[in-house]
């Protein structure tokens, strides 16, 4: 704004003048502010200035590093994101752990968290009865179980590894509700379990038992991760529901959810 001189300040103001000069002649000067008033209607409010608004953070990039989940107790299962840059603690071992022969999949060596259970012996009676029995080679892991799952490609593929295999406290198998799933009678399962009767079942199904596919194909800068067709994690029936009507990845669903938007 433009600052007005002394020499401006001392000049009388033309509307001053104007206003005297209809006194001298008799004609009534009244306030605007009163003629409204007595009218009944009252000046108009300024319109409001529209507030800058900023939208939500970007999806972080896939970079390696080891910042805790921000939604990290054992209650938060269904919010906690966990990726390349976000993880889990060492001592993070849910309490509610039960073996996933309760469902009828695995061995007494693989459990999940006990809230699972009736969802995935359901999923397991569909895929059965559709003709697509499924089973699972993998549950729950600790942190100390993923090191050495770690360790062990990152023997065999070098720096490959990190885009196949999570670092320790960041795999979604810690928190007690991620599955890798196969073929019933399989002796194990690759990614051309995608095209397979059973997997094919998975993928478009899956979601109804609320597990949902947390790295699918095509999405891996999304992820971080190489598409992994076999890998589930559960949610609940409607809270899976909304995440797949979305049409967003796991990832990318709870990282907006985190921001508010």
């Amino acid at each position: 704004m433009a600052r007005m001189t002394r020499a401006e300040a001392r000049q009388p103001l033309p509307r001053i003048w104007f206003f005297a000069a209809l006194a001298a002649l008799g004609v009534a000067v009244v306030p605007a502010g009163l003629l409204l008033r007595s009218s009944g209607r009252e000046p108009a409010a300024p319109a409001p200035q529209p507030s800058a608004q900023r939208g939500p953070a970007p999806l972080p990039t896939c970079a390696y590093e080891d910042e805790r989940a921000a939604h990290r107790s054992y209650d938060d299962w269904d919010r906690t994101l966990l990726d390349t840059t976000f993880r889990l603690g060492r001592r993070y071992e849910p309490p509610d752990l039960v073996p996933t022969k309760r469902a009828g999949l695995g061995t007494d060596e693989t459990s999940v968290r006990e809230f699972v259970i009736e969802d995935l012996r359901a999923l397991a009676e569909a895929a059965e009865a559709a003709g697509n029995p499924v089973d699972i080679t993998w549950g729950y892991r600790s942190f100390q179980t993923q090191e050495w799952v770690f360790d062990y490609w990152r023997e065999k593929k070098g720096d490959a590894a990190f885009r196949t295999a999570a670092r320790p406290g960041h795999s979604e198998h810690q928190l007690g509700t991620a599955l890798d799933f196969k073929s019933k009678g399989a002796a194990n399962v690759d990614v051309g379990w995608r095209y397979e009767p059973a997997g094919v079942w998975m993928r478009e199904h899956a979601w109804e038992f609320g597990f949902l596919e947390s790295y699918p194909i095509g999405k891996e800068a999304l992820t971080c991760y190489a598409h992994e067709p076999w890998h589930y994690r559960y949610f609940g029936r409607q809270r899976a529901s909304e995440i797949r009507a979305s049409g967003l990845t796991v990832r990318e669903f709870l990282w907006r959810e985190a921001q508010g938007s």
